[in-house]
């Protein structure tokens, strides 16, 4: 039952389902160019499905972490909405648009709602993360060797250290972190894109992956974060600047501390709500499938002020008259 209290942050009725409509229509936009080698096209027509249903949420809601870039339909600071209750934004149309460019796996839609206020608004650059599921939550310290963070993972799942599996996208910069897992023992899976999507696999049980570690973006580690809050994980971040010029903007910014770790509550607290689709398939949500006349979706929908978190299978019709059967998930 929906708490209907007149002072809840994000409005008396909980619209968490309607921000997984947001993240379907961008979905359904960007899996038309999958395997086009136009990732700037799959981007922008992701964007423009998403801002579509957003314009008509009973929300005022303003996009603290948006497309990548300055510009565009849903850059940092456009607010979004039909007018209502204020809450901030968190939005990936497209997370893996290198991957939808070369018909590749594992690329999704997401969104995260929160409090207005609330979600962290770091500068653009880059940080090293953890991210683990919630047996392994209060085990992982960013600060201590690979091996070690390896090893107390493996003893939260009773495991031995080879059996557990790490997540790490396939960059130069990770050279010497892969040399590092490889020599602790633990299995390495290297992905192309998706730094979100990895975090939130080693969170979700039956994917077989127990850790996401790497150095990434801020925008994904915050949107990480919020996916951890749902789902029990643990995620922790820090500053990794590759210039003078960002330490100094740090500074600029109040950050005295650029070596500070945060945690996940500090990158996404208060009440969270999380939609995300998958657009092409992956070990987490299946990909869009077009049939004659519809397309079937896979979507995951998380609620910290709900307390659930729900697999979503949809199938969208094209048109009212339908020559089309509904089937079971899998026929």
């Amino acid at each position: 039952m929906t708490d209907q209290r007149a002072d809840d942050p994000l409005g008396p009725i909980c619209l968490c389902e309607s921000y997984l409509r947001a993240t379907e229509h961008a979905a359904l936009k960007a899996a038309r160019w999958l395997g086009r080698d136009d990732q700037e096209g799959a981007e922008e027509s992701a964007a423009e499905g998403m801002r579509q249903s957003l314009s008509v949420l009973p929300i005022t809601g303003r996009v603290v972490i948006g497309s990548a870039g300055d510009e565009g339909e849903l850059a940092a600071g456009t607010m979004v909405g039909a007018g209502g209750r204020e809450v901030d934004l968190a939005l990936d149309p497209l997370e893996g648009r290198g991957v939808v460019a070369r018909g590749g796996n594992g690329a999704m839609s997401m969104i995260v709602a929160g409090e207005s206020g609330k979600l962290s608004t770091l500068p653009d650059m880059y940080m090293r993360k953890l991210a683990v599921g919630p047996l392994a939550r209060g085990s992982i310290d960013l600060l201590k060797p690979v091996a070690e963070n390896v090893e107390a993972i493996a003893n939260a799942f009773g495991r031995r250290v080879n059996d557990v599996t790490t997540i790490v996208l396939d960059r130069p910069r990770h050279h010497d972190l892969i040399e590092e897992i490889r020599n602790s023992g633990a299995r390495i899976k290297l992905i192309q894109d998706g730094d979100v999507t990895a975090s939130i696999s080693a969170a979700i049980r039956g994917t077989n992956d127990h850790l996401a570690i790497g150095i990434g973006g801020t925008r994904q580690a915050i949107l990480s974060a919020a996916a951890l809050r749902c789902l029990g994980g643990d995620l922790q971040a820090q500053f990794w600047p590759t210039s003078r010029s960002e330490i100094d903007e740090l500074r600029a910014l109040g950050i005295e501390d650029y070596t500070r770790v945060f945690t996940t509550e500090d990158l996404a607290p208060g009440e969270i709500i999380v939609a995300a689709t998958g657009v092409s398939n992956g070990d987490l949500l299946r990909g869009v499938r077009f049939l004659a006349d519809s397309a079937r979706t896979h979507s995951l929908l998380m609620c910290t002020r709900c307390n659930w978190v729900r697999f979503v299978d949809g199938i969208h019709f094209f048109a009212r008259e339908r020559r089309e059967e509904v089937r079971l998930l899998g026929y």
